[in-house]
């Protein structure tokens, strides 16, 4: 006969109830994310947790101690390193990734599609989960870290045909030039400015230094607009 261990059963009964208690909580103190608005990070530390937990839960030698000491470093880790991430936006961005626009003045950027690995298809897939279905209806689209994409749409899409490149768009996309005192430099390139136009730029402001600003953004035909620290 087959000797069932009803301990064994009791155990691991334990350790799921705490590890599900445990993911709450963690999911708590790391913050609310949809799975669809997962960055490369979030993917990676999502994975790490079902090995943690998997790996735990139906070993008889691990005991429910391991577990929780487990959870609670891990906890401890990814917390740590997301203040630490957020307290140095430019860390944030290279860590985090960042959007990549596929779609500029309505013209389709190739370089960034292949970039991305995305193709047309795909491409049109997201533009319609955007209740988009016209590229003339695009004036600016970016490809997002999580994998979605976000549109800025024209003003007037049915005054667009021909030539794509020979069309006159009175869209501007705003740029995010400075988070918590930090200069995004990869935003100054795509508008093609630099760190001494944005010092005069936040002078003319009255704003002395840029570690002042919480936020700003710049947009060509708005200006710019920001919230001091």
């Amino acid at each position: 006969m087959i000797k069932i261990d009803n301990n064994l059963y009791i155990t691991i009964a334990i350790k799921l109830v705490v590890a599900l208690i445990g993911l709450l909580i963690m999911t708590r103190l790391l913050g609310k994310k949809e799975i669809s608005q997962l960055t490369a990070f979030d993917f990676v530390s999502s994975l790490m947790l079902s090995e943690l937990v998997g790996n735990t839960i139906y070993d008889p030698e691990v005991h429910l101690s391991h577990l929780v000491f487990a959870l609670v470093v891990w906890t401890l880790l990814a917390l740590g390193l997301e203040k630490f991430i957020a307290s140095m936006p430019w860390l944030s961005r290279y860590a985090a990734g960042t959007p990549d626009l596929v779609i500029r003045d309505g013209v389709i950027d190739f370089k960034a599609m292949k970039r991305n690995n995305l193709d047309f298809a795909q491409l049109g897939m997201l533009l319609r989960e955007n209740n988009v279905f016209s590229l003339r209806e695009v004036a600016y689209a970016l490809f997002e870290t999580n994998g979605s994409i976000s549109v800025l749409r024209q003003k007037d899409p049915n005054s667009l045909s021909g030539d794509a490149k020979a069309q006159q768009t009175k869209v501007c996309l705003p740029e995010s030039i400075i988070e918590n005192g930090s200069i995004n430099e990869d935003a100054l390139r795509r508008l093609g400015r630099n760190a001494q136009w944005l010092q005069q730029l936040l002078q003319l402001s009255g704003i002395a230094h840029h570690e002042r600003v919480l936020y700003a953004e710049w947009s060509d035909d708005s200006g710019l607009f920001y919230q001091l620290k």
